[in-house]
C-alpha cells in the first residue's frame, strides 16, 4: 500500500518547527492536500526512547509499524503529526518536576494540537494520541493532563508508573493499550528487569494500567474477549483482545494482550530485522497495530 490520498497525490510527512518558551521544537506533519468540507481528525504519534519522529514515520532505520498511519491518513483524510522529543528524550510521566519545569512536553503537545486546529482544518473533537514505549509514558502524561483535548488515546508496550510516582487521572478517556507478555524491557507483569540497573523505572503491570482507566470510566469488569487468528505456524505468539464498553462511539477501554512477543509493535507489513528481535524478543504478526488503533479511534469524539 502506498501513501496516497484519494486524488493520487503523495501524502508525505514534512518537517516543521514550533517555538516554545524552552526553545524550538521539531516535528513532522502529514496532511492531505485536498480541501474537504468536513474537518479532519488528527493523530499525534509519540516515538520511543532513542528513536525520532523520522523513525516512527518510516523515514529512518528501523522503520516503525506506526508509519502505516501515513496510509491510514491518506485513506481516511486525517492529519498525522509526529513530534520529536529532542535532546534528553521526553519529559514523560516519570519526569521529576524540575525537569518538566525546564522542558514541558505536555505543553508542547497541547500547543501542537492547537496549531493543527488553526492551520490544518482539524476537528477539535477528533484528536487522538498514540505512543510507543517511552512515547507511551508520554501519552499517559498527556492523557492525564490534557483529557479535554483528546477523544481517545493508545499506549503500546508501556505500563503506568506505580502509586506515588504519578498524579492519577481524574477524567475518563477511551484508552487502548497493547502489551507483550515476553517484553524484556518494560515488563507486562510490572516491576523492572534486574539487568536494567538504574536505567529503567519500575512500572505497573499492563493489566493494572488498563484497570486504572477502566475503573475511572465506570465500565463493568467483564470484557468482551476475542482471540485473533494465529499467523505464526510455530505458535510462538498469539493475540487476545479484551474490550470493556459495548459502543464504539462511547467510552471504551481495550487491551491487546500479545502472548510470547517482546518489545516490538505487532505488524504484518512492517517487520523489524532479525538482529533486533534477538535484543527485543519476537514481533507478532497477527494484527497491524496502527489499523487496530484506528479501528478503536474511528468513532470516538471528545465530549
Amino acid at each position: 500500500m502506498s501513501n496516497h490520498d484519494a486524488d493520487g497525490l503523495a501524502l508525505a510527512p514534512a518537517p516543521a518547527t514550533l517555538d516554545r518558551p524552552e526553545g524550538r521544537h521539531r516535528y513532522l506533519v502529514a496532511a492531505p492536500p485536498a480541501i474537504t468540507p468536513d474537518k479532519r481528525g488528527l493523530v499525534v504519534i509519540l516515538h520511543g526512547a532513542g528513536a525520532s519522529a523520522e523513525q516512527v514515520l518510516g523515514l529512518a532505520f528501523p522503520p516503525s509499524p506506526l508509519s502505516l498511519w501515513l496510509d491510514i491518513a491518506a485513506r481516511e483524510q486525517l492529519v498525522v503529526i509526529a513530534p520529536d522529543a529532542g535532546k534528553g528524550g521526553w519529559s514523560d510521566c516519570f519526569a521529576p518536576d524540575a525537569r518538566t519545569a525546564r522542558k514541558n512536553d505536555v505543553a508542547f503537545i497541547d500547543a501542537l494540537i492547537d496549531d493543527a486546529i488553526a492551520h490544518h482544518h482539524v476537528d477539535p473533537a477528533r484528536v487522538y494520541l498514540i505512543g510507543v514505549s517511552r512515547g507511551g509514558w508520554m501519552a499517559y502524561a498527556a492523557a492525564i493532563e490534557l483529557p479535554h483535548k483528546l477523544a481517545a488515546f493508545s499506549v503500546i508496550l508501556a505500563g503506568m508508573p506505580p502509586s506515588g510516582r504519578i498524579t492519577m487521572p481524574i477524567t475518563p478517556l477511551p484508552a487502548l493499550i497493547f502489551g507483550c507478555t515476553a517484553d524484556p524491557l518494560i515488563r507486562y507483569h510490572g516491576g523492572k528487569p534486574w539487568y536494567a540497573f538504574g536505567f529503567a523505572e519500575p512500572v505497573r503491570s499492563i493489566e493494572d494500567s488498563v484497570q486504572v482507566w477502566r475503573e475511572l470510566a465506570g465500565l463493568p469488569d467483564t470484557p468482551d474477549v476475542v482471540k485473533l487468528p494465529v499467523s505464526d505456524k510455530r505458535g510462538r505468539t498469539s493475540v487476545t483482545r479484551y474490550m470493556w464498553g459495548k459502543a464504539a462511539d462511547q467510552l471504551q477501554v481495550g487491551l491487546y494482550r500479545i502472548d510470547g512477543a517482546g518489545h516490538a509493535e505487532p505488524s504484518r507489513l512492517k517487520r523489524y530485522p532479525r538482529f533486533l528481535n534477538w535484543l527485543t524478543g519476537l514481533q507478532n504478526a497477527d494484527l497491524e497495530v496502527a489499523e487496530a488503533a484506528w479501528e478503536f479511534f474511528r468513532e470516538k469524539q471528545a465530549r
